[in-house]
């Protein structure tokens, strides 16, 4: 059970006008919208979309990107907690189908735009590890030189537009690389990444109506992982499903299972075809769960025991591989030796980026001044 404090509860008496949620209100609810519904989408305007046909290769390929997405964020929490990361860092274990059901959607001329927990988009775009954990260990050969680290990663040659460390930040941002795409007349799509905190924002509204009326092509991605930071989403919006919000702007808006890869693949999918053809914008909700707390080293006492061994059963690695195995596409042994091999490669990654150079004090003024 929850220890709240008696400030915190004042707080809550005084401007929430109610006692402190217990367990019974809270995780009925929780499992009743995020666990048992099983509806592939609950849509706004358009309740048929179908998963397009995938080769196994395609098939397979998910798995091993949410492999990659998953012990390179396992390596990065373990060299955070020894003091190889600068910095605060915030891992993305748990919400790896996610990221790779959008982004096996795009080419590598497409843009998105990230958030804090953004290493996880930046390899589902086509990052090299290597080069994104030197970034995070401030070298000089990551993305941005070392400069950037964990939540300002950009890389103009994969469309990365930047991880951003504030909440609701990169909602703006991603209209520019919209708007970019349409001045040229090219088909590109542009994809924001953001939080359920960050849907409370006024960003959130702005950008939102701004790319309906400018029939842009962009995607914009909500990861509800049930907190803003130690906040309940129930807390803090009376709001059940955030793709409901869609209709107010006059654009489609899909709900799905963020655990389940081809869900999110199949609804981003519609969402980028939509989009390429000029047809505006979408705003896609995938229900999630990170598996750790929101900074590496937080202890997340907000979350009982039992609401988290309820999402690690619903890991979205876990859940995806015995669907292989199900349809006879690998078996747990050639599962099992593709997760070596992409052991093998984040092991590579970090020896990398501890044998890069650091920048050196004769560079701090390279690109601050235009030439």
């Amino acid at each position: 059970m929850e220890s709240i404090s008696p400030a915190v509860r004042t707080i809550r008496k005084t401007f929430m006008n109610t006692d402190p949620i217990k367990e019974d209100d809270v995780y009925p609810q929780v499992k009743e919208d995020f666990v048992n519904s099983k509806s592939v989408v609950s849509n706004v305007s358009d309740p048929n979309i179908a998963i397009p046909p995938l080769t196994d290769d395609q098939k397979k390929r998910l798995l091993r990107q949410m492999l990659l997405l998953r012990h390179f964020e396992l390596t990065t929490q373990e060299m955070t907690l020894a003091g190889r990361v600068p910095g605060f860092c915030h891992v993305y274990v748990g919400e790896e189908a996610t990221a790779v059901g959008v982004c096996e959607n795009l080419r590598k001329d497409d843009y998105i735009v990230s958030t804090h927990r953004g290493h996880g988009h930046c390899l589902a775009k086509g990052a090299d590890p290597k080069i994104l954990l030197a970034e995070l260990y401030g070298k000089k050969t990551g993305y941005c030189g070392g400069r950037g680290g964990s939540m300002h990663i950009f890389s103009r040659e994969l469309g990365i537009l930047g991880t951003n460390g504030i909440v609701g930040g990169g909602l703006p941002l991603v209209l520019g690389g919209a708007m970019h795409a349409k001045l040229r007349k090219t088909d590109q799509v542009a994809v924001c990444f953001f939080g359920d905190g960050a849907a409370n924002q006024g960003t959130f509204h702005e950008s939102i109506n701004i790319a309906a009326i400018q029939r842009l092509a962009v995607l914009f991605v909500c990861e509800n992982n049930l907190y803003g930071t130690a906040t309940r989403v129930n807390e803090a919006t009376l709001t059940k499903s955030f793709a409901d919000r869609a209709g107010a702007y006059g654009i489609p808006g899909y709900s799905v299972d963020g655990n389940e890869v081809l869900e999110v693949y199949a609804a981003a999918h519609a969402a980028v075809e939509r989009a390429r053809k000029g047809n505006g914008p979408t705003l896609l909700e995938c229900k999630t769960y990170r598996h750790y707390g929101h900074y590496v080293g937080e202890v997340a006492s907000y979350r009982t025991k039992e609401e988290v061994e309820m999402w690690l059963k619903r890991d979205p690695i876990k859940s995806y591989s015995q669907r292989l195995i199900h349809e006879r596409l690998m078996t747990q042994d050639e599962i099992n030796a593709l997760e070596g091999k992409v052991k093998d490669e984040v092991a590579q990654a970090e020896r990398f980026a501890s044998e890069s150079p650091a920048p050196e004090a004769k560079e701090v003024l390279q690109h601050v001044f235009a030439d």
